[in-house]
């Protein structure tokens, strides 16, 4: 594999909020959500026991663009530990303040704020947050 073809994307895992999670992005930061499949249209059936009681219906996969940058999402199988972040945040990249003010406002609804959205050595705006499914983000408007 050259070094050309090769891509790392995010595989987020919602426990069980998987829709709620594309809805809340779509209104926040305009993801756009490419494809989505659900465990009861997957053509094999996951082996017995794999899935929560009722995870039928769950999102198996998904596939969301936000901007140039397409993420993986899932509801997981239905284990508490599919929903929790840990280690990690994503990182928004904007071009002016008004949609740093808007994106940290809508992720941050919610959430909970780290870092406030303020001016620092590297940044024009830099701020940090968690959002309402414990997703970390940061939002940084370059100089």
């Amino acid at each position: 594999m050259s070094k050309s073809t090769t891509l790392v994307q995010p595989y987020l895992f919602f426990g069980g909020r998987c829709e709620e999670a594309l809805a809340f992005y779509r209104t926040a930061i305009g993801a756009e959500t490419e494809r989505l499949m659900r465990y009861k249209d997957a053509p094999e059936q996951p082996p017995a026991g794999m899935l929560a009681e009722g995870y039928d219906n769950k999102v198996m996969h998904a596939s969301f663009r936000v901007g140039a940058t397409t993420l993986m999402a899932s509801d997981g199988c239905g284990n508490p530990e599919d929903a929790k972040f840990n280690g990690f945040s994503l990182s928004i990249s904007v071009r002016t303040e008004a949609e740093a003010d808007r994106i940290f406002a809508a992720l941050a609804e919610g959430g909970s704020v780290t870092m406030p959205l303020g001016k620092t050595f590297w940044a024009s705006k830099f701020g940090m947050l968690t959002d309402r499914f414990g997703l970390g983000w940061m939002i940084n408007l370059e100089p």
